[in-house]
């Protein structure tokens, strides 16, 4: 292996490839963490479920940085746990300290902005296709759990503060998602700001539905509960994940599921890693 190629693997990005199924497995998992947060609370309470969640991200993010390019069980395990961990916490300034949702969602605006700020000056992109160094790996997840917390939030805000209830929010937010496709495709909106307004609306999307599956006819929901909501999404989040660690379809500088160095060059033309040719 020449030292070209061996920069380029080892620059190899520590994120998929943002396909179909990147969306699909994003919008069970924030359906899944709101269901399994609701489920741990009710059946432990806050003050046992919270740090075993905390503990878990904690496990998950170990694990993943060791990794060295992406892999798809590391990767959205993380997902996973700060989609769980990301509901109690926006839960929690509202329950356990009394926060109206608007205030905690704009306090989360705030807090998303600022890590946005920081990585951008540090960095000098956002783009989710240069996310292979420790340093921006740490504000990419970063992002993604305040871009929970924010989405979780913003979902209580309009279902119960606003009183569209839970199906309606849902509908709003599908709907919403579509805006930053859109407005790329057809009016130019810069790429990497399409990709983190369409992320952010997947939370509350997801937790909006999910909350709707398994809160009572008084609140709206169809009664299902959250454990066998909880349990059928995992089931559901498995599956997916399982498909792309076999297939390996949103593994960057990959073709057909082979290793290799040769990637299509990103959307949003960030350069590739050195070393790393594109097609």
């Amino acid at each position: 292996m020449s030292n070209s190629e061996h920069r380029g693997r080892k620059a190899l990005t520590k994120v998929p490839q943002i396909i179909v199924l990147f969306w699909v497995s994003k919008i069970l998992i924030t359906a899944m963490g709101e269901a399994t947060s609701d489920f741990m609370n009710q059946a432990l309470g806050p003050a046992i479920a919270v740090p075993i969640m905390l503990l878990g991200l904690y496990v998950a993010l170990r694990y993943q940085f060791k990794q060295h390019r992406y892999v798809a069980w590391a990767y959205w395990l993380v997902v996973i746990m700060v989609a769980t961990f990301g509901t109690s916490a926006a839960d929690a300034l509202h329950v356990g300290l009394g926060i109206p949702y608007a205030v905690s969602t704009t306090f989360y605006a705030i807090v998303l902005t600022g890590i946005f700020i920081a990585w951008y000056r540090s960095e000098g992109t956002l783009s989710i296709h240069s996310i292979h160094t420790r340093r921006r790996e740490k504000f990419y997840w970063a992002t993604v759990l305040a871009t929970f917390a924010l989405g979780t939030a913003a979902g209580d805000l309009t279902a119960t503060e606003w009183h569209l209830g839970f199906l309606p929010s849902g509908l709003m937010f599908a709907a919403l998602i579509a805006v930053p496709a859109v407005a790329w495709w057809r009016f130019g909106l810069n790429s990497i700001v399409a990709f983190w307004f369409a992320y952010i609306v997947t939370r509350p999307l997801g937790a909006s539905y999910a909350d709707w599956f398994d809160n009572t006819h008084q609140l709206s929901g169809l009664a299902l509960g959250a454990g066998p909501v909880a349990l059928a999404l995992t089931f559901a989040v498995v599956v997916v994940v399982a498909y792309l660690a076999v297939t390996r379809v949103d593994v960057q500088g990959e073709v057909a599921g082979k290793p290799g160095i040769v990637g299509a060059a990103p959307a949003d033309g960030t350069p590739l890693p050195e070393g790393v040719a594109t097609l």
